[in-house]
């Protein structure tokens, strides 16, 4: 008879039903219960419900408040962008917002600031062919292998050379390696 729809639970959503059950005279504790079968996980807590109820206000639109950021438009923020000498802080400043969010919608509308002016950030062609060609040869140069080969390290390899004896002595193991050296001019 009724299919499951994929409802997404708001705010706004919620505050009617709140409204809905408060005008059949259910209790805060009632409605959360009811709230938490229907939508689960996604529901207000109970906290939440009662406060609701308590403070009596029916209106289901968001508020002002002092800890919300102040919103503005692309549209805005785009005619500030024609002074091109401007910074992210004086946009900021002109717009009565946190730089933060400045800098975080010019990062979404994909625009950066190149030697003094902003501008659309686009790669040329060119520029991706040479990222492309870039990323192939640190594959292949990975496949190959033989950059790990190629390092040389001291680790446990090192070797201890006695001038008077002409071996060397490898630390790892306690045999001798002559380097078969002509000393006849030494010993006359």
């Amino acid at each position: 008879m009724f299919e499951t729809l994929n409802f997404v639970l708001t705010k706004q959503h919620v505050w009617e039903v709140l409204i809905f059950c408060f005008n059949w005279k259910k209790s805060a504790a009632e409605v959360h219960r009811m709230l938490v079968e229907v939508y689960g996980d996604t529901a207000p807590t109970d906290k939440l419900c009662r406060e609701w109820f308590k403070d009596g206000d029916f209106s289901v639109e968001n508020k002002p408040r002092s800890g919300q950021p102040k919103k503005f438009e692309d549209k805005e923020l785009e005619a500030l962008l024609e002074n091109q000498s401007q910074t992210q802080e004086e946009l900021a400043e002109s717009l009565g917002v946190p730089q933060q969010a400045v800098s975080a919608r010019l990062r979404a509308m994909g625009i950066i600031q190149k030697q003094g002016h902003w501008v659309l950030y686009e790669l040329k062609s060119r520029d991706v062919e040479r990222r492309f060609f870039t990323c192939e040869q640190l594959i292949q140069r990975q496949q190959r292998k033989v950059f790990l080969h190629r390092i040389v390290t001291g680790d446990e390899k090192w070797i201890f050379y006695n001038p008077k004896k002409k071996k060397y002595y490898a630390k790892s193991e306690i045999v001798a390696i002559d380097l078969n050296i002509n000393t006849k001019a030494e010993h006359s």
